[in-house]
């Protein structure tokens, strides 16, 4: 959709739930940011979730076409999306990931 400049954080189910065990038992307080390592632009995912998929390489489609077909939350995201840190986490909760990419939950889940 348009170049894919918009960024997204992911996270693997397993580190989310180990985010959330250790905030529970250390009844941490605040707001924290659950992603991976590595916030990425469309432009890069889509494709490595299609290949992971055995999919075809998603097309590009213009904005005012994808504005048409996928609205205008979907064009926000893949075009203006923003990445997330999630330094505090691991600072205040002492938080490791099992999987710091994207790229791995992807192969870990799809393959």
């Amino acid at each position: 959709m348009g170049r894919g400049t918009g960024y997204s954080s992911w996270i693997h189910l397993d580190d989310a739930a180990s985010a959330t065990v250790l905030a529970v038992e250390q009844k941490a307080r605040g707001v924290f940011n659950v992603v991976d390592d590595e916030p990425a632009p469309a432009a890069e995912w889509l494709p490595y979730l299609a290949a992971c998929a055995g999919a075809k390489r998603p097309m590009r489609v213009p904005v005012w076409l994808a504005r048409l077909l996928a609205g205008d939350q979907a064009v926000v995201m893949m075009t203006e999306g923003r990445g997330f840190s999630n330094a505090k986490a691991k600072r205040e909760l002492g938080w490791e990931l099992k999987y710091p990419s994207w790229r791995q939950g992807f192969e870990e889940e799809l393959a």
